[in-house]
Formats: structure tokens, sequence, C-alpha cells
């Protein structure tokens, strides 16, 4: 069966942990875990890595997997064809290498031989089995199918679904085609997310369903036992595929051990007291603790503590909402380009960079592509300056000098960005336009956005793949809410021209220049307000060994390494 090695000399070495209680031990199986809480022993020979998700795991199947903790997990689950580097090339997985036909409508992909299933009662022998080329046209005809309902779906909206098996086909068991309608130069990276690992037909045939909770992948880790809420088990797969530059199989680590603390001052606390090897992100509990204002490190963590940072494929925005056949665009002042760009020049970005965020980020002056993609450029596009004189001479030209009789607007947001939503009120005030600052719950929120009921918003964006086209598709007109991204329902020919232009354009050099000119044509027309461009972080103990940052945030454990710390 899986991993054939003691297993249970590993189990048994677990101890359940329960937050801000005792500490109890716990007998274990080989197959049988029967405690929701735990915490393990460590040896120079056993490596078992330890992290919490406040935010907690709905699914375990890669076709749901469209929120960071869910892809965190189930990135050590699963492989696809190709996978992503820390600089975001686009590198081979189970596929050792692809072609893709001069008219840019065809790819074809090599397989691997020595790649194998998890070990599971799904097979007649309970071996893992080894994965086909028919494995992915399964698994990639599933996330389209309405029955399975993938949020995934979209990522194959330009697939020929007239050839092949819907747009797939296996020529064989080692040769894997997929046919498109149009030239897509994105779509290799489209290929490295998680909704395009590959699962086994068997999989789903024996656990419908129940398959969120029972994975069976060719990732670097499997499950070992998931107790909803509380822990999540992941053990070594000792048939991976990959290497590492030494010829060394991977993963290093034996097992890696989730937890599910929500509140994060508790996070923080088992953190500090090496019951967590890493934290992630900026939380306002712990940022002054353990930042400089500065954004560095604070000195007295140095012998203790790493801190990494990347550029994160993220932009913090506000939104304004364009559409004036909407009656609600219709009384806005924002339905005013002046006032808009008014609204832009108001806004310090970098102090709201230095007091909420201790530098951790870029405030936005470049467009409202981010740092950290391919195609950013620090000159071009030109975005907004802060520049309060500029911004009461525009408000005067729009027809409110002195911003008399300027009708209130409101800027809504979840509780998770008041203080940000603050200090814009606050910035806006001092040329006069009243805010009024609207917090509701995310469900709401996001009901609301997507069916342009939010005349003014905080928002973010977060790169499905490396390329600029993830973020100016949310201002091409044919992506108004609820069926796209375009929540302002921006429409612009120009742009929609631009973009279609950019779609077919082979030259990586020229269609950077087409995303920069669709990013110049947003910062005149300004239907948001880029405020941001974001920076993943970690925390870590000393004792964890290559973790290493990429602008995707992506978690890749298969590296990672770990040495017992000193007490």
């Amino acid at each position: 069966m899986q991993n054939c090695f003691c297993f249970s000399l590993l189990l048994c070495k677990i101890k359940f942990m329960c937050t801000g209680r005792h500490f109890v031990s716990l007998l274990l199986g080989c197959s049988i875990l029967s405690s929701s809480c735990f915490r393990a022993h460590e040896t120079e020979s056993q490596k078992i890595l330890y992290y919490n998700e406040s935010k907690g795991v709905s699914s375990l199947d890669p076709a749901y997997a469209r929120n960071q903790s869910v892809i965190w997990v189930v990135n050590q689950l699963y492989n696809g064809l190709l996978q992503i580097d820390d600089s975001l090339n686009i590198r081979p997985c189970i596929a050792y290498r692809y072609a893709i036909s001069e008219g840019g409508k065809e790819y074809t992909f090599w397989l691997r031989q020595d790649v194998y299933f998890h070990d599971s009662p799904i097979f007649p022998t309970g071996m893992g089995r080894k994965v086909t080329a028919f494995d992915f046209e399964y698994s990639f005809r599933r996330i389209i199918d309405p029955s399975v309902a993938s949020p995934g779906a979209w990522i194959f909206e330009k697939v020929d679904t007239s050839r092949g098996h819907q747009g797939f086909e296996a020529i064989n068991d080692s040769i894997f085609k997929i046919y498109l309608r149009t030239s897509f130069p994105a779509f290799t990276g489209i290929l490295t997310m998680p909704y395009c690992f590959v699962v086994p037909h068997e999989a789903i045939s024996y656990y419908g369903k129940d398959f969120r909770s029972h994975p069976v992948g060719t990732g670097p880790f499997f499950l070992k036992r998931w107790i909803e809420g509380e822990k999540l088990i992941l053990l070594k797969n000792k048939r991976y595929f990959e290497k590492d530059v030494h010829n060394q199989p991977l993963p290093y680590l034996d097992a890696v051990v989730i937890s599910f603390i929500v509140d994060k001052q508790s996070e923080f606390m088992q953190f500090m007291t090496d019951k967590l090897d890493f934290i992630s992100g900026v939380n306002p509990f712990f940022k002054d603790e353990l930042l400089t204002r500065e954004g560095t490190l604070s000195s007295k963590y140095n012998d203790r503590l790493n801190m990494l940072k990347s550029p994160y494929l993220n932009i913090e925005y506000l939104g304004m909402l364009v559409d004036t056949s909407l009656s609600q665009v219709k009384k806005s002042p924002l339905r005013n380009k002046k006032i808009r760009q008014a609204i832009n020049l108001a806004i310090d970005r970098k102090k709201l960079i230095t007091y909420l965020r201790n530098n951790i980020g870029y405030a936005a002056y470049a467009g409202f592509i981010p740092r950290g993609i391919p195609s950013f450029c620090d000159t071009f596009p030109k975005g907004f300056a802060y520049l309060p004189d500029s911004a009461r001479k525009l408000l005067a030209q729009a027809g409110y000098p002195n911003c008399k009789n300027f009708p209130a607007i409101t800027l809504t947001t979840t509780a998770d960005y008041a203080d940000i939503c603050e200090y814009i009120q606050h910035e806006l005030a001092q040329v006069n336009i009243p805010i009024e600052i609207e917090v509701v719950n995310g469900l709401s929120y996001r009901e609301m956005l997507a069916n342009a009921r939010l005349t003014m918003f905080r928002a973010s964006w977060i790169a499905d793949y490396p390329d600029a086209e993830s973020f100016l598709s949310l201002f091409y007109s044919p992506n108004f809410s609820p069926s796209g991204p375009n929540y302002t329902h921006f429409r612009d020919e120009r742009f929609d021209k631009l973009y279609q232009q950019a779609l077919l354009e082979k030259n990586i050099d020229k269609r950077y220049h087409l995303y920069r000119q669709m990013d110049q044509l947003i910062m005149e027309e300004a239907p948001v307000v880029p405020l941001f461009y974001d920076v993943a972080i970690r925390f870590t103990h000393k004792n964890v060994l290559n973790m290493r940052m990429n602008p995707l945030n992506l978690l890749i454990l298969k590296e990672v390494d770990k040495t017992p710390i000193k007490r």
C-alpha cells in the first residue's frame, strides 16, 4: 500500500494539540487517527511542518479550488501538465514537453511515464496506477461538465468543443491534445491552475461528491486524515516523480499538519510559541510587533525568525460604477470623468502604505496592472500622483467649486478593509468630497457587487495566471457582471479593440505594449482608483529551510525542509 514505510511509527509520535489548552497524548494506528488536535515530537528523521489556515478548507477537490486556502492544500496533493516557477516561468510537470501550432490553436503535450496516482482502495490492488493522457481528457471534460458546476469552467471557454472530445483528445496513453477556437497567448499559464490538476475517473465513480474529502492525486503528499474544522494531516508520497537539482527525491518533509484556528491572535501566539512553523500575511494585531515602520523585520527577532517577501499579483483599488444606463449612475457625480480623476489625485497612496501597511506594498502610481506581472513597467502607463490642488481644479471644472452642494458618495466595503476606507474618507474630506462608509458582510458584498448595486466599492483582484490579461479583463465590455468581472460596467470601443488585438498577438513585446496602452486608457477614463500593489509576506522560524515566495503567493512545500528546534 501507499509508501510502505512505518507510518505507525511516525504517527505514534504525533500528539494532538488543543488551542490554549493542555496537551493530550494519543495512541495512533497506521490507519486510524481518533482525535482533533495534535502536535508532533520531532526527531532528526521525522520532519513535520505545521501551519494554520484561519479561513478553513471547504474541499480537497481541485475542481473547486477557487480560493487560496483550498489552493494551498490541493497544490500539495495534485499535479497538472505544467507548473510555474518562482519567476513566473512556465515549466514542464507531468508533461515533459509541449508544442503549440503555428496558428496558436492546437496544443500538444507529451507525458512522463513515471507518474502514479496515490495508493487508494479505488484501484483493484490498492496501488496507484500510472497516469495517462486519457486521465487528462477525463479531468478537463469534468471541469466543463455543467453537473459538476466547477467555478473553474470559465478557464476552458476558448476551447473548441467541436473537436476531439469537447476540445480535448488523448491520442494515446502518452500524447494529449487541446484545441482552441482562437489563439490565446496566456493559455499555458491557465494550465498551471489547480482546476487543471489530474484526477482518476475511478475516484470520482467510487466516492462521488465525497471525493472532496477523499482526494486521490499525484502530488508530493497524500491525505492521511481530515477532521473538518480541526486538523488536516498530509503524509509524504514516497513514489513522487520529481527530484531536486541534485537528483534527490522530493519531498523532504515527512508530513504536513494544518490546523484551523480562526482567531488571528491565537494563531500568532501559536506561532510565537513554536507550535506553528510559519504564518502568512500582515495582520493588524501583530504587524507593529514584527515589523518596523520601514517594513523590515523587527531587530529583536533577527535571530529567531525569517521574513520572506515577494511582489504579489494583487491590486487593491476602489471601483466606481460608470454605466450611465443605470438609474443610480444617472444620479451619481461619479458619472463625470473629471470627478473620478479628482478622486484619484486626492489620495496620498504612499502615506496609506506607510501608516496602514508598515510599508508592505507599493503605492499604485503606474496603472492598474500590479508590480510583479511580467509586462509591468514603472514609467508607462502613467498613473495618478498625489496632487490635491489639481483635484480641486478638476472638481471646479466639473461644476463643484469647493465641492459646494456635492452629494455624499457611499463607499461600500467589508469589515476587513474598514480601516483603508476610513483613510480614504479622511483624504477625500481634505478636498471636501463627502464619503459615507457602508460596511456589509462578505456574502452581501459579493451579491451587490455582481449585480451592479454598488456605486463605489473597495475591491481587490488577484491574478489567476501570470498574464496582464487577467487584470485587463475587468474592463472588457463583454465581461459585465454577474457573468464576468467587469464590476464597474466600463465600456469603451477603443479598449475592446486593443484587448481583442492583444489576444491574437504572438510577439510578446508587441503584446505587452498593447497591454500598457489599455492600462493607460483605463487611467485616463478612471473607472477605478488603484491604491497599492500588494506584497506577499511570510514569517518562518529559522529551522524552516527552502521556503520560497512567488508573485502568485502559491504555497509550494515539495522542496521545503526542516531541522529540529533547539529547545
